[in-house]
């Protein structure tokens, strides 16, 4: 009996193991991972939101191959996907560099100091946010994996016939992650002495930075992120901040937000760029990590997604152009012929972000606010999790018995689009779905500029 157990219960958790890993949950670390890594936010690894691909850069969840045995064809894909993993903007390292200095200051004696006297400060100004090595591997793996989910779209074929275009942001970590992406694809194809083109197009990819309004009434203006100054003066940021002191032996006075801030940009950039889980780390507990990751997201929310309309409204350029692609697409498809069978778009989290928004995702039933920490905690909006780096949203147009139909897919994983009971719904109905914005979301005149007051959306 108890033999017969003891095989019931190995079987079982072969089974979990098994079900785990079909699910993207299965993860044997593979280096030593900080316990506050999930609450990194935006400068999160793709790692942290599918675990599996820690064991294996390249695994895929075979259930979600649509091969050309499905009773579907594919006939057109559109990848709007974040830059890869980067090094920290000059704003950031001037942060890091304060802390640094602040911390160094204060250490009478660095055996104290959580081991902080045998990390040496590396981060220049010059960095700039530039793709690191990391990245490339980001966008090289994420190519090769997405070449295996659509075996019948990304084809050597497509790509050696122009029917694969890459559009990128100008920015620098934009280009490089493009050349990645397009450096997976040679090699998963084995192609040699070949280059492929791609188009730099800020009108679509750094729309924020281009619409009027947005940045008269949200990047400039200092009352657009009231909340997240309010959060910093809340009893949950005053206690984060002071258990920092206490663990750094310093003056309650010289640890402020910028410098919790900046203490978390320490262990996250460390462990994304060299998988290493520094001493900063130790800064934190879960409960710090969480007040952190919330002002993370109340930031996102409010600069970038539900906080004012025109956050969402400036992606309409964006927006227009994946459903004319799709609709081109169809149309082509029709007649026999289609010229563009893979859309890859390589921009920001402010590019991916406000288009999510847009589509009506990830929206919570009662807005973030710095009051509402408490109650948002089973929240749906975590930028972390929507936008890591290398996050992507894949939109794939099929040829069915009964019509066109849409799949979503974020960050690989199927999205269900708001009041559409199935994750591939028919074309049509995602386009009634759509039909004011499709008809009514003009970038021209949402971008124009109007006033400088934030418009809050209902």
């Amino acid at each position: 009996m108890e033999r017969a157990a003891m095989i019931r219960k190995v079987l079982r958790v072969i089974f979990s193991a098994y079900l785990s890993f079909s699910l993207g949950l299965l993860c044997v670390p593979c280096c030593d991972i900080p316990s506050i890594a999930t609450y990194f936010g935006t400068k999160g690894r793709y790692e942290e939101v599918n675990t599996y691909l820690i064991n294996d850069k390249l695994a895929v969840n075979e259930t979600l191959i649509r091969g050309a045995s499905s009773t579907c064809s594919a006939v057109h894909l559109t990848a709007v996907i974040r830059h890869g993993t980067r090094y920290p903007t000059t704003k950031n390292v001037k942060k890091m560099k304060d802390f640094y200095n602040l911390v160094q200051s204060n250490a009478s004696d660095w055996s104290h100091k959580l081991d902080l006297s045998q990390w040496k400060m590396w981060y220049t100004e010059d960095m700039d946010g530039r793709l690191v090595e990391k990245g490339r591997e980001d966008h090289t793996n994420l190519a090769k994996r997405l070449a295996k989910y659509f075996p019948t779209l990304i084809t050597e074929d497509n790509l050696r016939n122009g029917r694969v275009k890459f559009i990128t942001s100008s920015k620098h970590r934009c280009v490089n992650s493009t050349i990645s992406f397009k450096t997976g694809l040679i090699e998963y194809f084995g192609i040699e002495g070949e280059e492929f083109d791609h188009e730099v197009n800020d009108a679509l990819m750094r729309f924020f930075a281009e619409c009027a309004r947005f940045v008269a009434e949200v990047e400039n203006n200092k009352h657009a992120l009231v909340e997240v100054d309010l959060f910093n003066d809340r009893p949950e940021m005053k206690r984060t901040a002071e258990k920092m002191a206490d663990r750094l032996q310093v003056p309650y006075s010289q640890v402020t937000a910028d410098s919790v801030e900046a203490a978390l940009y320490f262990c996250a950039y460390e462990f994304a760029i060299k998988s290493i889980n520094t001493p900063w780390c130790q800064l934190f507990d879960e409960v710090d990590a969480k007040v952190m990751e919330y002002a993370t997201d109340l930031k996102q929310y409010w600069k970038r997604s539900y906080g004012h309309d025109i956050n969402s409204k400036s992606s309409c350029a964006l927006f227009h152009d994946l459903f004319r692609r799709l609709d081109q697409a169809a149309n082509d498809h029709r007649s026999g012929h289609v010229s563009e069978a893979v859309t890859i778009q390589v921009g920001h989290a402010e590019t991916l972000l406000p288009l999510l928004t847009l589509l009506g995702l990830f929206k919570d039933n009662e807005p973030l606010t710095s009051t509402n920490f408490a109650t948002q905690t089973e929240r749906v909006f975590r930028s972390g999790h929507i936008v890591p780096y290398a996050g992507n949203l894949v939109v794939v147009l099929y040829n069915c018995a009964d019509g066109f139909r849409l799949e979503a897919r974020l960050n690989e994983q199927p999205l269900v689009l708001p009041k559409m009971n199935t994750d591939l719904p028919l074309f049509d109905d995602v386009k009634r779905n759509y039909a004011e914005l499709l008809q009514g979301c003009n970038p021209k005149t949402e971008c124009e500029l109007v006033n400088v007051q934030p418009r809050t959306m209902d």
